[in-house]
């Protein structure tokens, strides 16, 4: 049984370690954790692995945020991957620095890479994890505060963050949705 696990971002040295780019940051942390390298392919960088019985194949899409869909809905058809099975990593301005919440469906919340693999998808019924970033920008400043590298205080705090990602992406894979989100959104 094969699960699809993206986190967003865009490519390019200029996007590293930016806040927008909070997807690519989890899935390469947790890339690492488990011993396992990135290859760029079509479409997007892409690594598998085992978990029990199940594979994971992570997608870090190279189309850039606003063309997500596309990457999405490509390594879908190629692994024959079903939308239970599929979970996007995202930045989330409405949550705090931190605060990760897994989300089975929702609308984009005007994020343009859930907005177009929405578009793409056809639907909004995929299950999300919701990276927090805060909201702390002056009004219209929101496309250069995710655009800006996380501060040196957020980065040091990003380990625990990972790991508990981690935990979360492993406990989708093994236990399905429901049960993750009962398990992990009621944790500080």
């Amino acid at each position: 049984m094969k699960y699809l696990i993206i986190g967003l971002g865009n490519i390019g040295d200029e996007y590293r370690d930016t806040r927008h780019n909070i997807g690519f940051m989890v899935l390469d942390a947790f890339a690492k954790a488990s011993n396992i390298v990135f290859e760029n392919k079509r479409y997007g960088a892409t690594a598998t692995m085992r978990l029990k019985n199940k594979e994971l194949v992570l997608l870090k899409p190279s189309t850039y945020m606003n063309l997500s869909g596309n990457a999405v809905r490509y390594y879908m058809q190629l692994h024959k991957i079903p939308l239970e099975r599929v979970l996007i990593i995202v930045d989330d301005l409405a949550l705090p620095f931190g605060t990760i919440r897994l989300k089975q469906k929702g609308s984009d919340a005007g994020h343009n890479g859930l907005k177009h693999i929405a578009q793409t998808l056809g639907t909004q019924q995929y299950s999300r994890l919701r990276f927090g970033l805060g909201n702390d920008f002056p009004r219209g400043g929101q496309i250069d505060f995710v655009l800006d590298k996380f501060p040196k205080d957020q980065l040091e705090q990003m380990p625990p963050l990972f790991e508990r990602t981690e935990e979360i992406i492993k406990s989708f894979v093994l236990s399905g949705v429901t049960i993750t989100m009962n398990q992990f959104n009621t944790r500080k």
